[in-house]
């Protein structure tokens, strides 16, 4: 064997026996309890406040059972007209089933 052919063996097999070592992660920094007392304000899963409007809105397509496109497109012209001051969504909404 050769001086570089014996020198490529040794520097492969010393990568591969380094390779493990470098690919353990850090172990996980120590939670504090200060991050759950600044939490709550900044918190994304927080339930969202519904106006009126959106909640009377969603009855009345409850009422008409419509799902998917229809529903999402009849509480969205619902809202709109509620929020104008109509009483009634725009009849296009309305006659579509």
């Amino acid at each position: 064997m050769t001086f570089t052919s014996r020198l490529a063996a040794i520097a492969l097999a010393s990568l591969l026996a380094t390779g493990t070592a470098f690919g353990q992660a850090a172990a996980p920094a120590a939670k504090t309890d200060a991050k759950t007392t600044t939490a709550a304000p900044t918190d994304k899963k927080a339930p969202k406040e519904h106006s009126a409007e959106s909640l009377e809105c969603s009855k009345q397509a409850d009422a008409k059972g419509l799902h998917g496109k229809e529903r999402k497109k009849f509480r969205s012209e619902c809202v709109k007209s509620a929020k104008a001051g109509m009483a009634a969504p725009a009849p296009a909404a309305a006659d579509k089933k």
